[in-house]
């Protein structure tokens, strides 16, 4: 995996595992890769990939079943997506509203590429 030198490995880590989860790639109540599975698949230290597991298991993505693995949890795409959400809206959103606005781009225009996107 290329990773980005602004974010640190552990979240950019987290949002692949959030996105796995958003596109049901990563199914509700399904083993996931352990620990060290998943450091050798993302190229990094097992220790990263801990840091990692133990953040989605404080806001219930994952959970941990001793001695048998880590799944996803019941409802994580629901609570995922609202994070993400929340997230956009609070953190990205703003500086989106900011850019139209200083270039001055009709909400029609806007709305017709949203339309058209796919």
């Amino acid at each position: 995996m290329d990773f980005h030198e602004l974010k640190p490995i552990y979240k950019q880590i987290i949002d692949t595992i959030y996105e796995r989860v958003l596109t049901s790639q990563w199914k509700e109540e399904e083993r996931v890769p352990s620990v060290r599975e998943m450091a050798a698949e993302m190229g990094v230290n097992p220790n990263t990939i801990m840091r990692a597991y133990e953040h989605l298991q404080r806001h219930n993505v994952l959970q941990n079943s001793r001695g048998v693995g880590n799944f996803v949890c019941k409802n994580a795409r629901v609570t995922v997506m609202q994070m993400r959400k929340d997230d956009f809206i609070e953190n990205q959103l703003p500086d989106i509203f900011k850019q139209i606005d200083m270039l001055e781009i009709p909400w029609q225009q806007i709305d017709e590429l949203y339309r058209n996107r796919k």
